[in-house]
């Protein structure tokens, strides 16, 4: 069941020029919404309002008439809106400076309350950017945390999936309304996100996802969150905004180390260099807050090595860093002849266990 007041709050984020700092100043003054709204112009100065709005919020019906319309729109799509003084809404989201007003939700909304840690990355994501987020996501989803991500391209896109292949909890915090799937290609991730775990944004149905909408975004991400792990990221990106975010309300930052000529992780290096915590597992991150990752995959243990393929090709592994190497250095180093190496990589990349690069390099996978 809806809030009582869920309507008001909405209709008072309508209000043009007025922003979540300005509602939460009026609601602490006047004690509700529904109070703004019937508060005199005197009063309403006296708190600093400008006139443009001081004649929106004395006018408030087509705001209310809108507010009524996209709730009704809601519920019929199986979504909800969850207002700042509802029980529902997130503990550690109302901490922040400037908590949205309303959230509009679709799936798992007990998980707006749940144990949450946020990771964030790259959209043009390398291989092993992706391959970390998935793995990290997997761990963390595991031991019981829920991932918190923007479902954007990318390390987001790779969060998600790695929660959900383990069948784990996973937020997707968007930059648009509940209806609007950006970027398209992840649909078929939205989907499940939607289904399986918990879609939240600020934006009402509809809304576009504007350039200027993500930073206000990240905030929501950070906020949900106990922690923030930067998997890959460049200097100058969202991340690292999301990131300062997560320090400036005193959440725990993490950085995945990449390779150090690799500008996709300066970011992630400055970070590390500014006294983020190192990540190289999930235990590395739940080990700050008490917990330690159970290392399994979708209940299972993940076997040994040795239990999935055959001593020769065990052994050539001891051969392949995790630094590209040209087949030529692993046929010298094995002594195998070429058309053995051939074949043992063949079937060491089906297993996922290294990853064939351009130029006839290969690396293992850690």
């Amino acid at each position: 069941m809806s809030h009582p007041l869920v309507i008001d709050w909405m209709a008072l984020s309508f209000v043009p020029g007025l922003g979540s700092k300005g509602i939460g100043q009026l609601v602490a003054h006047f004690g509700n919404p529904q109070k703004v709204f019937e508060a005199g112009k005197q009063a309403l100065r006296e708190c600093g309002v400008r006139k443009n709005v001081l004649s929106s919020l004395h006018s408030p019906s087509s705001f209310l008439e809108q507010a009524h319309t996209l709730h009704k729109r809601l519920h019929a799509s199986g979504a909800d809106a969850v207002c700042l003084d509802d029980p529902q809404y997130p503990r550690s989201l109302k901490e922040i400076a400037d908590p949205p007003p309303v959230l509009y939700v679709q799936g798992r909304m007990e998980l707006l309350n749940s144990y949450c840690l946020a990771m964030v990355g790259s959209r043009a994501a390398t291989a092993y950017g992706k391959r970390s987020s998935f793995v990290l996501a997997q761990g963390l989803a595991s031991s019981g945390a829920t991932v918190v991500s923007g479902v954007a391209a990318g390390i987001d896109s790779e969060a998600h999936r790695g929660a959900l292949s383990v069948k784990g909890a996973t937020i997707g915090v968007l930059g648009c309304g509940l209806d609007v799937v950006y970027p398209a290609q992840n649909r078929s991730l939205y989907e499940d996100i939607r289904r399986e775990g918990l879609l939240v944004t600020e934006y009402p149905l509809g809304t576009k996802p504007d350039g200027y909408r993500f930073p206000a975004r990240n905030r929501i991400i950070a906020g949900l969150s106990k922690g923030v792990v930067v998997v890959e990221a460049a200097r100058k990106s969202g991340s690292l905004i999301t990131a300062e975010m997560a320090l400036d309300e005193g959440r725990e930052v993490f950085a995945v180390p990449g390779q150090i000529d690799s500008f996709k992780s300066s970011g992630a290096h400055w970070l590390l260099q500014q006294g983020a915590k190192l990540v190289q597992s999930a235990d590395d991150i739940l080990v700050e807050f008490g917990a330690v990752a159970n290392v399994s995959v979708g209940g299972e243990d993940v076997p040994p090595i040795h239990s999935v393929i055959d001593p020769e090709t065990e052994e050539l592994l001891k051969y392949i860093d995790v630094y590209p190497q040209s087949r030529n250095e692993i046929i010298a180093a094995s002594a195998l002849r070429p058309a053995k190496v051939t074949e043992l990589l063949l079937l060491l990349e089906l297993d996922g266990l290294v990853e064939l690069l351009p130029g006839d390099e290969i690396r293992r996978i850690s």
